[in-house]
């Protein structure tokens, strides 16, 4: 995992909310992808630390999450 970049490092991205959610925002995540990278960030604090991930990683969270309890 690399560092914690500031928002204006990855501003020209296409931040994505997850669909769960909901209407108030809650407690979540915004996620971009770059051709190298996953950034995430919290929805609630865009000037903040945003970090980055390579594809691998965040396919390899992906995974983890999808086929772990619950799934």
């Amino acid at each position: 995992m690399n560092n914690a970049e500031s928002s204006t490092t990855a501003s020209g991205l296409a931040w994505f909310k997850s669909s769960y959610s909901g209407a108030e925002g809650g407690e979540c995540v915004e996620v971009a992808a770059s051709t190298a990278a996953v950034h995430v960030r919290d929805s609630k604090a865009l000037a903040g630390p945003v970090v980055t991930v390579s594809r691998e990683a965040w396919a390899g969270l992906v995974g983890l999450a999808s086929s772990g309890p619950g799934a």
